[in-house]
């Protein structure tokens, strides 16, 4: 089987085949996304609050079961059987226990659905980082790196 063609500014080829058959289209370098990561995922958390809900703007101890750090607070949202949640726990407070002031507080997604379904959770883990008033500065899907986990809390404090 010979196959031809030629190869233009972006380095697709665009090839026929000898036999007649169809050729599998190209796939252009500048069509392809990279994957996103957890890094990509930490972002400014924005919406609408729904009267008798808690809202996406803040969280409190009523809201949360827990108290507030007095600067800024871990959210992990979590479930029995997430292996990620395990290791986003660690990191989390292992970053809660170097900076004074700082809470983690994790929730069982599965035993507080209202909550979940209000905040938008649709993964597990998800982290919020709230700031000394409760507001959400930053959140993130996935297991995040304990280099964004920092860089998220500094933008909290």
């Amino acid at each position: 089987m010979t196959v031809t063609g030629a190869t233009d500014a972006a380095g697709v080829t665009d090839a026929a085949e000898g036999a007649g058959a169809a050729a599998p289209a190209p796939v252009r370098q500048d069509a392809v996304r990279p994957e996103s990561g957890p890094q990509d995922a930490v972002r400014p958390q924005s919406g609408r609050q729904e009267p008798g809900r808690p809202g996406p703007g803040r969280l409190g101890p009523e809201s949360l079961g827990a108290a507030l750090g007095e600067r800024a607070t871990f959210v992990q949202f979590s479930t029995a059987f997430c292996q990620p949640c395990r290791a986003t726990r660690r990191i989390l407070a292992e970053v809660a226990a170097m900076v004074p002031g700082v809470a983690h507080v994790e929730i069982d997604a599965e035993e507080r659905l209202g909550l979940v379904r209000a905040l938008g959770v649709t993964r597990t883990p998800t982290v919020l980082v709230l700031g000394a008033d409760g507001g959400i500065v930053r959140r993130a899907a996935g297991q995040p790196r304990r280099a964004d986990v920092i860089a998220a809390l500094g933008r909290a404090l």
